[in-house]
């Protein structure tokens, strides 16, 4: 028979641990991170820690996921919506600008810089982010332009590549300063986000469009 005060009190838990883990991976990243520090900041034994999650790799795999989950719940109304828009333009600058803020928060920034920090020796961990964020955003855009390609509005004979090129024209300016600089230094306000994003919009169509 379930117990809902003890299902409380191991969701709370979990999600100590959880919290605790992305503290402590952010500030001394993956390997310099013990199930022993985890513990300590969650408040709960390493025991429990283990009986939660099997070794570190899974912990920060949960996290990993939970960040692409986070990133889904926020832009999936305009993912759906894309194939059938009836201003392209529109919607594509309004996903864009969506896309942009989302991978532009902090904590995911410095998420990112763990994981390219310890992807030589970590491949797996760096793999399993690679494959649930660059590769799905590709994928899902590609399905995108594949459906606005056999609608008329949109030129594109190799999708993926058209998607690639989306993604980058969107995303590079800020992000290869906020991966070259402290987070705080690479911060940008909302106006200009907006603008890079509009811009790679404006861009991506002048290629693709039709």
């Amino acid at each position: 028979m379930e117990n809902p005060q003890q299902d409380g009190r191991t969701a709370r838990k979990h999600r100590a641990i959880v919290d605790a883990a992305r503290t402590l991976f952010l500030r001394n990243g993956y390997a310099g991170t013990s199930m022993d520090e985890i513990a300590a900041m969650a408040e709960v034994s390493k025991q429990t820690v283990y009986k939660h999650f099997a070794d570190k790799q899974r912990l920060f795999t949960e996290l990993i996921t939970l960040d692409i989950s986070q990133i889904e719940v926020e832009v999936h109304p305009l993912e759906a919506a894309m194939p059938g828009t009836d201003d392209l333009e529109r919607d594509l600058r309004e996903y864009a600008r969506m896309h942009l803020a989302v991978v532009m928060q902090p904590h995911l920034l410095r998420m990112r810089r763990v994981l390219i920090g310890e992807a030589d020796r970590f491949p797996d961990l760096a793999r399993a982010w690679y494959e649930n964020g660059p590769v799905r955003s590709s994928a899902l855009f590609a399905g995108w332009f594949e459906a606005l390609g056999r609608r008329g509005l949109l030129d594109v004979p190799d999708p993926l590549l058209a998607a690639q090129h989306f993604n980058w024209l969107v995303l590079s300016i800020p992000l290869n300063r906020a991966m070259s600089l402290p987070v705080e230094a690479a911060l940008y306000d909302e106006k200009e986000l907006n603008h890079y994003a509009d811009e790679g919009v404006r861009v991506f169509l002048a290629a693709y469009g039709r």
